[in-house]
């Protein structure tokens, strides 16, 4: 080819075909080469164990390309020993005894045998053995340490040793034979093959009739002799790979299996040390241990004690290694759980076997499902993220039905799982798409991971799937509606250096999914009507109120109010309370017409859920006050016993109660403005008024703040409701009057007829509200409790908050943070102290120092008011014009 008139090219790859094919004739000399010496090695050191002749037909095998399964070794191994013939006829007797020693030494190996043919050979050698051991020969016996030697070496003397003691005895110093006391070559120790040969035999004997015998005497109830037997059979298995052999082919292994039962600790563990040594010695030997009944369960077992765990999981792992077995180990029940136990030992090596052996199950999706059962998703992940499609689905459905912890859901996220869950979102199979919907659900109620979710993009396929109305089936609507609402929610948890999030990003996708309220079913419905719930609740939502008010959501709300379907109704009602929140009393009222009040009253009358009564006494509480016609269409419905027997109904305790009776109590201040006196008669014959004071002693701040607000509305028209004193007929200056009047409005009151505060018992509660924390609280107590001293009431009103002790804590107020409350004690205290004898002497040094503050730090009317106020305690001069 050379020769011919060919491109340099096609000259050049020629030049590298040769090249090629020259390096590998020279591997494959190499190869050879090494495989020669290792023969020519065994050959010389008389290596006729198992193990190095199985070694070397595997490498062999290897070498000239044929397969190492036993009926391919066997053939092969069949005709190499027929062409000795050959060679014998060819007169070549060097070669000939060559291939004689090759195959004396490969004739060792029993990778070309069957079981069967195994055990026959095994007993024809053990039956002609005898059944005594032999003792050892003279000549076995080392001249130095008088034991039997294990590697014999001749001196130059002619005499044989222990290697080992020999060289000590030439390293103290001695150049003489121990025995012929002729001088020795310390360079000379030639190894006396013969009789190592001979003395391994003799060992091989005598162990082989002490495994044969050994076995009845396993089944002894003496613990100690046991634990000796099982210690010997040990050590046996460990000196030898056909030492293990005799033990498997004397059926030790239902023995050995049998004593995972016994109630021995020791025992258990030396049985355990034993198995793991056979089961090392190929799979013919991993399923013999697995066939006995309930083996494997056994082992299992013994993983859940602490003591045996380590080997019992070094078991496995060697089982594991067979494939069939290793099936057969993950479907024993308890056995991967146990497994992703171990892998937080303390111990190294135990952990990292049972986290070998997980991964060898991972065969199996079956296996690795198990695996994400107890909390290890590290296949599970693996075959989700590059398993094939079907497999794919298969994960993902596993991670939409597993009861996760929520530790358990963010560690998912954090290790990868969104990734390959959107790939799944995203593809056109809607089974793909329905099992990652699925799964993003699951996964989605941990706050930390839908905030993960929104990151990543989710919202808008999710949105996509939900707006498909003829495409997407109803069930995958459903799951795609909840897991927004998971989202949602989220977005409700805000965490201290926490990015805040929005679910929703712009107005169309807000109006593109509330619309769809209207075109779902009731599943749906509620999922997205919850959903806005929980976007709308943050006092940072305005904006989201806002926009909903905008596009006439209250219309939509109003109407699902009157709905049959409960659960949907109670989530619309929600969510109106939510929207009326932010005091827009104009688009309110608007919307309100007397068929939604009289909706509203049968919402509260029909309801047996305590959170939608509260929300719709939340939405009548925050109807704007102004609005007359509404007050009149609450009245003309029946609101106000409606409302007042919620208030006082002790039946309701739950989660929502405290919200029930702040929103009732907010419901009754409509009714109560000093303006419309004829209503607050219709709640004054009610009894409204003795519960009001009640809940000053255990309402929520809210409650006390709503109900002084109250209160101080009825106290203003207490003056003009007040029936002055009649006196008896005669000379009227000397008579005493027929009753006893208020001390404050001077003539005869009641609460239901002039709602005196008085009467009613609320000067005290509101005075102990003064001390309380709550500002807004305060403020209203303060301005009840101020009507008392209003105009011509001042003397009589301000005797009767001294004796409810009232004053003091009036006086506390003027350091409070809130100025206007500042303001409002300050204005007060003037008034009392300028026009009330003898307070001044009672209360001056408590209020100076407050009262100098303010002159300091306050505004400069305060400072004014302030300086006025301690002239009339002496403090500074009546004409002073400082301030």
């Amino acid at each position: 080819m050379a020769s011919l008139d060919i491109s340099s090219g096609i000259k050049e790859e020629m030049n590298n075909v040769c090249e090629d094919m020259r390096r590998a004739e020279f591997c494959a000399a190499i190869a050879e080469e090494e495989i020669m010496e290792k023969i020519e090695s065994g050959i010389q050191e008389r290596t006729f164990n198992r193990s190095y002749a199985n070694k070397m037909l595997i490498l062999i095998a290897d070498a000239i390309g044929i397969p190492t399964d036993r009926t391919a070794l066997k053939k092969e191994f069949e005709e190499f020993k027929n062409e000795i013939n050959d060679v014998q006829s060819r007169k070549d007797k060097a070669e000939a005894i060559q291939m004689e020693q090759i195959i004396a030494l490969l004739g060792r190996a029993d990778a070309t045998s069957s079981p069967e043919e195994k055990e026959r050979k095994y007993l024809d050698r053990r039956n002609s053995l005898g059944s005594q051991p032999l003792e050892p020969l003279q000549p076995f016996y080392c001249p130095i340490t008088k034991d039997v030697m294990v590697d014999p070496v001749e001196t130059s003397s002619g005499q044989t040793f222990e290697r080992s003691a020999i060289v000590k005895w030439l390293a103290e110093g001695n150049r003489l034979c121990p025995l012929t006391m002729t001088p020795l070559n310390p360079e000379i120790l030639r190894p006396n093959r013969t009789l190592r040969q001979s003395i391994e035999e003799w060992k091989d004997r005598n162990n082989n009739i002490i495994i044969a015998s050994m076995k009845l005497s396993l089944l002894s109830h003496d613990e100690q002799e046991v634990l000796h037997l099982l210690g010997q059979l040990q050590d046996l298995c460990e000196e030898k790979d056909s030492y293990r052999e005799w033990v498997v082919l004397e059926s030790y292994i239902p023995l050995l299996i049998g004593l995972l039962k016994s109630k021995y600790h020791e025992i258990r563990k030396k049985a355990l040390l034993i198995l793991c040594l056979l089961a090392k010695d190929g799979d013919d030997i991993k399923e013999k241990i697995a066939d006995v009944e309930n083996a494997i369960g056994s082992v299992v077992n013994s993983i859940g004690r602490r003591s045996l765990s380590k080997l019992a999981v070094a078991l496995l792992l060697e089982l594991s290694k067979n494939g069939a077995v290793c099936e057969r180990i993950g479907k024993v029940q308890g056995c991967i759980l146990y497994l992703v136990n171990n892998l937080s030992s303390d111990d190294l090596q135990a952990a990292g076997d049972a986290k070998e052996l997980l991964q060898n199950l991972a065969c199996r999706d079956e296996n690795i499902i198990e695996m994400a059962k107890a909390n290890y998703f590290k296949h599970l992940l693996e075959r989700l993220s590059s398993g094939p499609e079907d497999v794919k689905l298969i994960m993902a459905a596993t991670v939409a039905e597993l009861e996760l912890t929520d530790h358990n859901k963010t560690a998912l996220v954090e290790e990868g799982v969104l990734e390959p869950l959107l790939y799944l979102l995203s593809q056109s199979n809607a089974c793909m798409k329905k099992v990652a919907v699925k799964a993003l659900q699951n996964l989605s109620s941990v706050p930390q991971n839908a905030f993960q979710m929104i990151r990543k993009g989710v919202v808008v396929p999710l949105l996509d799937l939900l707006c498909r109305h003829s495409l997407t089936a109803p069930s995958l609507k459903e799951e795609a509606a909840a897991t927004i609402m998971n989202l949602s929610l989220s977005t409700t948890v805000h965490e201290v250096g926490q990015v805040q999030l929005s679910l929703l990003e712009n107005d169309d996708d807000i109006f593109r999914l509330f619309s769809l309220i209207n075109m779902t079913g009731p599943h749906v419905q509620q999922t997205i009507l919850r959903t806005f719930n929980a976007l709308c609740q943050p006092p940072s939502a305005t904006d989201m109120r806002s926009k909903l008010r905008q596009h006439s959501a209250l219309q939509v709300l109003i109407q699902l109010c009157e709905m049959d379907d409960f659960i949907v109704r109670a989530n619309a009602v929600k969510l109106f309370y939510c929207l009326t929140q932010d005091g827009d009393g104009g688009t309110l009222s608007e919307n309100i017409s007397q068929k939604c009040i009289t909706t509203l009253l049968k919402v509260m009358n029909s309801s047996n859920d305590e959170e939608e009564i509260a929300s719709t006494m939340g939405i009548i509480s925050n109807l704007p006050m102004d609005h007359v016609q509404i007050t009149e269409w609450l009245l003309e419905a029946g609101a106000l016993p409606v409302i007042f027997k919620f208030l006082t109904d002790g039946n309701y305790n739950g989660l929502h109660k405290n919200q029930l009776i702040e929103n009732a109590v907010g419901s009754i201040c409509r009714f109560t403005v000093s303006t419309h006196q004829e209503w607050q008669k219709q709640a004054a014959h009610l009894g409204i008024i003795s519960s009001l004071v009640q809940l000053l002693g255990f309402g929520t701040p809210l409650t006390k703040k709503r109900v002084a607000i109250s209160l101080a509305e009825f106290s203003t028209s207490s003056t003009g409701l007040s029936r002055p004193i009649e006196r008896r007929g005669g000379f009227w200056c000397c008579s005493a009057p027929s009753e006893i009047g208020c001390p404050v409005h001077m003539g005869i009151c009641t609460v239901e007829s002039s709602f005196c505060l008085v009467e009613a018992g609320a000067i005290n509660p509101l005075a102990r509200v003064l001390g309380e924390s709550d500002l807004g609280a305060c403020e209203a107590s303060l301005k009840a409790l101020l009507t008392l001293i209003d105009g011509e009431k001042l003397q009589n009103g301000s005797k009767v908050l001294d004796e409810a002790n009232a004053i003091a804590p009036v006086i506390r107020l003027l350091s409070s943070p809130s100025v206007h409350l500042q303001e409002m004690a300050l204005n007060a205290l003037e008034r009392i102290f300028g026009r009330v004898v003898g307070f001044k002497q009672k209360y001056g040094a408590s209020a100076q120092m407050p009262l100098i503050d303010i002159t300091q730090r306050g505004t400069n009317a305060m400072k004014s008011l302030a300086a006025c106020t301690l002239s009339h305690l002496d403090v500074l001069h009546q004409q002073s014009s400082y301030f």
